[in-house]
């Protein structure tokens, strides 16, 4: 199995998260930082050297191996926020399917995309931030 490029290391995330260039986006990475760290009851840490991750969590292999990981986490990237260990919904083909029960959170954020395993959201402006709160919630309820 190959190595992690992604490691947990000592990096200041407040120093990180203070040297993002656009004004919304970092004030945006710093409330989320807050709902995940209440969420998670876990610090923030560095993972590598742009993703912010919170609590951890063993994952175990088909061939028996273990890697530590974040329970969740987010990064600021160019073109968006990519949020880390929230898709715990049922999705198909980046629409919610049928459970709309189960979904209800996702159903209620507003503007967002799906990728492999991601939630991206561009501001938190475009999402209803008391949604998101819940599927943090919801996400660290699974996990545990």
């Amino acid at each position: 199995m190959a190595e992690l490029k992604t490691k947990l290391n000592k990096a200041s995330v407040e120093k990180f998260l203070s040297t993002i260039k656009d004004e919304q986006k970092r004030e945006d990475c710093f409330i989320i930082s807050k709902m995940m760290e209440r969420a998670t009851k876990s610090k923030p840490e560095m993972w590598g050297t742009a993703i912010v991750g919170f609590g951890r969590i063993k994952y175990t292999y088909a061939n028996g191996k273990e890697a530590e990981w974040m329970m969740m986490g987010f990064s600021p990237r160019k073109q968006n926020i990519s949020l880390y260990g929230l898709k715990v919904f049922t999705m198909a083909e980046g629409k919610v399917k049928e459970n709309k029960k189960a979904n209800e959170p996702l159903l209620k954020l507003g503007k967002y995309k799906e990728g492999g395993g991601c939630l991206y959201i561009n501001k938190l402006s475009d999402i209803n931030t008391k949604e998101l709160e819940k599927i943090i919630k919801l996400a660290v309820k699974r996990k545990k």
